[in-house]
């Protein structure tokens, strides 16, 4: 197993333990995301946007101030909304309607959070590195969310 593979092993461990018990979605954001700051190197941002009334709304983050409000479809998170798939993008300033919240941030991951099959949430890490995300790292924050996905689920009694 390599380094990557072993520091996700440990990253969703971590979080099923800080999140298993815990019924409260902003905490379990907060906790979420402050672990993978902590955890993740090269990162410069780590956080959600919930999904109220059609627009990304700022949740719990770690990180410089960002934006509060995100029109679905604009920018990388809306997009992310809108076609309900990840996007890994190696260079934002090359992804059309790009926002940019942190001049700093040159690359990004954001993985949607779904409950019953709809995007309620997005969580979304900047890095100041071009390229900064591979496969490994995706899988890993997918599996990541999918395990916050499942503990949303139960807390709601709904089938993930």
């Amino acid at each position: 197993m390599s380094n990557q593979a072993e520091l996700y092993h440990e990253l969703l461990g971590q979080t099923k333990a800080l999140i298993t018990n815990e019924s409260d979605i902003i905490a379990n954001m907060a906790n979420i995301s402050a672990l993978l700051f902590e955890r993740l190197t090269e990162v410069n941002w780590v956080g959600f946007y919930r999904l109220i009334d059609d627009e990304l709304v700022l949740g719990p983050f770690q990180g410089k101030v960002a934006c509060i409000r995100i029109p679905v479809g604009k920018g990388v998170c809306g997009t992310c909304v809108s076609t309900g798939d990840v996007q890994r993008i190696a260079d934002v300033h090359k992804f059309d309607g790009h926002i940019a919240c942190d001049a700093s941030s040159n690359a990004e991951l954001v993985v949607p959070v779904k409950v019953a099959g709809k995007v309620v949430a997005i969580l979304d890490i900047d890095s100041t590195a071009f390229g900064r995300f591979d496969e490994q790292d995706e899988q890993g924050i997918r599996s990541i969310v999918k395990v916050f996905e499942q503990n949303i689920a139960a807390q709601n009694d709904i089938k993930a």
